[in-house]
């Protein structure tokens, strides 16, 4: 049963709403024994195939819109506090009410299991915050004080940060990024993810999506203390090329490949790849680096490498439907 279980390869759940697109077989869906095969990637980095939908949402306990997305996983054996498994993920509904939720497994191939005390954060949070929602978790493990840094929005104006010692009990720490850092037509600033700096050991840099004059795009922002102290510049860092849709979200760094790049989706519906440099200092579209292949959209690379093969988790399906699901290298 649970190797049935694994990756929820049953057709009703990757569906992701095609009961508006048509027949699961006319879909092309993968089941465990016929991935789909990957689309050419961009020179010099893998192909993704994909394997499936992570999460049954039928199944799942707290599922208030019936979509998720933004996953960020993390390897937390050995790390966090009694830890449920070797890998958590990270995700969120974005609609209202929304809520910062957890699943867990032992391999990033699961099966995946809904931790039964989510939403672990609210769109309330007493004295701290009231708000329609809080989406776009994103999780960095910090071995000096031994915590979790948990950076959320809500509203979309403004990204949070939590921490935590065992990765499901949360302090609140605070307000990281608002638009009133940014320039006076940046009206949305969330989807914050966070790395360490590429050339800098006591930095970290923040890529984030900022709405600027109706457009989309990706900024930076850079910090050497995760809660605090976050600095923004003023231009953005990437903004939409031909054939990206007019709109981008969800980045992701990419520290192959001698770094400098970044992973992120467009309005198009496909994940694409630009170099910045490690200064950042540049922007040179690169192209499409994945295309989902049965929900039509795929948005918020989150990625992880296990027994030498990388991962990409991501939400899947047009919003408003979307889940979380898994591809893999070769």
């Amino acid at each position: 049963m649970e190797a049935d279980r694994k990756l929820v390869l049953d057709r009703r759940t990757l569906i992701l709403g095609a009961a508006t697109l048509g027949s699961a077989a006319a879909l092309g869906i993968a089941t465990a024994g016929s991935a789909t095969p990957a689309a050419a990637a961009v020179p010099g980095f893998p192909a993704f195939t994909r394997l499936g939908a992570a999460l049954d949402k039928s199944a799942l306990a707290y599922n208030p819109t019936n979509e998720i997305i933004f996953p960020s996983i993390r390897n937390v054996a050995g790390k966090v506090q009694n830890p449920l498994g070797n890998w958590y993920m990270y995700y969120a509904p974005h609609d209202p009410p929304g809520g910062i939720c957890l699943a867990y497994a032992d391999s990033l191939e699961g099966p995946w299991r809904e931790y039964s005390g989510n939403p672990i954060i609210s769109r309330t949070w007493s004295p701290h915050y009231s708000v329609s929602h809080v989406s776009s978790p994103h999780a960095v493990w910090n071995a000096a004080d031994g915590r979790i840094y948990l950076y959320f929005h809500g509203e979309n104006t403004t990204t949070r940060v939590a921490t935590s010692a065992d990765g499901r009990n949360f302090t609140y720490g605070g307000t990281v990024l608002t638009t009133g850092m940014l320039p006076s037509n940046v009206t949305e600033s969330s989807y914050a993810r966070v790395f360490p700096h590429p050339t800098k050991s006591d930095t970290h840099i923040m890529l984030f999506m900022g709405m600027q004059a109706g457009t989309r795009k990706i900024f930076i922002g850079w910090s050497n203390r995760l809660a605090s102290g976050w600095q923004f510049k003023q231009d953005p860092l990437i903004s939409p090329a031909a054939g990206e849709g007019g709109q981008l979200s969800g980045a992701h760094y990419w520290s192959r490949n001698g770094g400098g790049h970044v992973v992120y989706h467009s309005g198009a519906g496909t994940i694409h790849v630009a170099d910045v440099g490690t200064s950042f200092d540049r922007e040179n579209h690169l192209g499409v680096l994945y295309s989902e292949p049965v929900a039509t959209r795929a948005a918020a690379p989150s990625f992880a490498e296990e027994d030498g093969r990388l991962y990409m988790f991501y939400e899947a399906g047009q919003r408003a439907n979307t889940n979380i699901a898994i591809a893999r290298t070769a």
